[in-house]
């Protein structure tokens, strides 16, 4: 029933993909198929201000949660993190770095359960984890039913600088 429910909610959350997006994705899964073709200056120029409000929404997590489960989490990046606890929960707020080119809605379903330290991972997140960037620090907890989550991602501090010398470090841009 958890399950049935966990995945009505995502479908309800689905974003329309670009076709242009969906090809790129597919050759994604075959390297030798994968075709290396950079947005021409136009497409860039289009969505230069978009790309730019985006990069500024991938610099901070904040996000509140409400859902059962009892956790807390400390982050210095990937390699330097702890996480006890569990919760499944639904999250309002910004969701911090994008990871991919399509942005995240502000609303969703995240759930953590288990402990983790640094390399050591041994929480199960079950495919709607909080999905961190690999330099982000910050920290958060879940007591009960409401719960907060922040990070700052200072590798899309500068991934919002260059992009405004058409730059995109991240690779995320639209």
């Amino acid at each position: 029933m958890k399950r049935l429910l966990i995945a009505m909610l995502m479908a309800a959350f689905v974003i329309s993909t670009p076709d242009s997006m969906l090809a790129e994705e597919k050759t994604a899964e075959n390297p030798a198929e994968k075709q290396e073709e950079s947005p021409g200056f136009l497409h860039k120029l289009a969505w230069y201000i978009p790309n730019r409000i985006l990069d500024a929404f991938d610099m901070v997590r904040l996000r509140a949660r409400v859902g059962p489960g009892v956790a807390a989490d400390v982050r210095v990046t990937k390699m330097a993190s702890v996480f006890a606890g569990t919760y499944t929960t639904v999250y309002a707020g910004l969701p911090g770095p994008r990871n991919r080119r399509l942005p995240k809605l502000p609303v969703g379903l995240e759930s953590k359960n288990g402990i983790e330290i640094s390399v050591i991972d041994a929480a199960v997140s079950g495919g709607i984890d909080p999905d961190y960037g690999p330099a982000e620090f910050g920290f958060g907890a879940q007591i009960l039913l409401v719960g907060f989550d922040f990070g700052i991602e200072p590798f899309d501090i500068l991934d919002f600088i260059t992009g405004f010398f058409f730059s995109d470090l991240r690779h995320d841009d639209i």
